[in-house]
């Protein structure tokens, strides 16, 4: 397979990431099939999609015709054999290594032998969703930064058995969508959440540890480190369970302590504060 014979991309999964995926996918030029198990989960991912394509109507990025060109190549679908003709699937469901598993096995059986199988997991091993598969050669990471439309980084990681044909169409395909691609080793969190998710638990432990407040170590970050968000502001937009789930990857997946979550992540998460999504996090919305 070549990258120009990928002309239809199921993503499976649609929330933030997910639908953030088939945005950018759909306004580049290729047909999305949207994937959940839910209709309404699906309805919600169209609305957020029109909304950020109207709000980019109004910074002038995009007309009226792109926008209704874009919404005119995604169709959603509960069902997930819906995907069996697409030449590319990305998967973007919890992050959570059990249903990945189940998932990665039932596409191998539903998809064409060539179909690439991609998961845009932000913290679990590629090598293992692989082995889900009877093509771990077709199987690649491709991690999305959140916001999507915005970001311009995507994460590329190569599984143990990931083919350099796999790899490049990959490589390729997200300088296609308009990302900066950039390799990373199959290990426990990459290179993005490597380096950010012990500074976000760090900024947790000054918390915790009654240096400063959430107010005070975000500000310090902003102000003194030229962070456009401070890592507090960004857990909450995360999802603290998120946070806390990336970290526990990171903490079993290399046994250091440096990447055990702190017991106030752990404290929050078990009271429901999970962020942005429930209305209260370390701030409330």
């Amino acid at each position: 397979m070549q990258l120009n014979d990928i002309k239809k991309i199921a993503v499976v999964g649609c929330g933030t990431m997910g639908n953030g995926i088939a945005h950018v996918s759909a306004q580049y030029g290729y047909e999305i099939t949207l994937v959940d198990i839910d209709e309404k989960y699906l309805e919600k991912a169209m609305a957020t999609i029109t909304k950020n394509l109207d709000r980019m109507i109004k910074k002038e990025k995009i007309t009226e015709q792109d926008k209704s060109d874009t919404l005119g190549r995604i169709t959603t679908s509960t069902d997930i054999t819906a995907i069996k003709e697409c030449q590319l699937v990305i998967e973007a469901i919890t992050e959570s290594l059990e249903p990945k598993l189940e998932l990665f096995a039932k596409l191998d059986e539903i998809c064409h032998a060539d179909t690439i199988l991609a998961s845009n997991t932000s913290s679990l091993p590629i090598t293992r969703l692989a082995s889900a598969t009877k093509r771990p050669d077709k199987v690649v990471g491709m991690h999305f930064m959140n916001p999507v439309p915005m970001m311009k980084l995507v994460e590329m990681i190569r599984g143990m058995a990931t083919s350099d044909e796999t790899f490049e169409i990959a490589m390729e395909l997200g300088k296609k969508l308009g990302k900066v691609p950039v390799s990373s080793e199959d290990y426990p969190g990459f290179i993005a959440n490597r380096i950010l998710f012990p500074m976000i638990n760090e900024a947790i432990y000054v918390v915790y540890e009654g240096i400063g407040s959430p107010e005070d170590v975000d500000t310090v970050m902003k102000l003194g480190m030229a962070h456009p968000m401070g890592p507090l502001t960004l857990a909450d937009f995360i999802g603290l369970d998120v946070c806390q789930a990336i970290l526990e990857v990171m903490y079993e997946g290399t046994g250091n302590q440096k990447y055990s979550p702190c017991p106030l992540l752990k404290k929050k998460v078990q009271a429901g504060y999970l962020g942005r999504k429930t209305g209260r996090g370390f701030f409330e919305y």
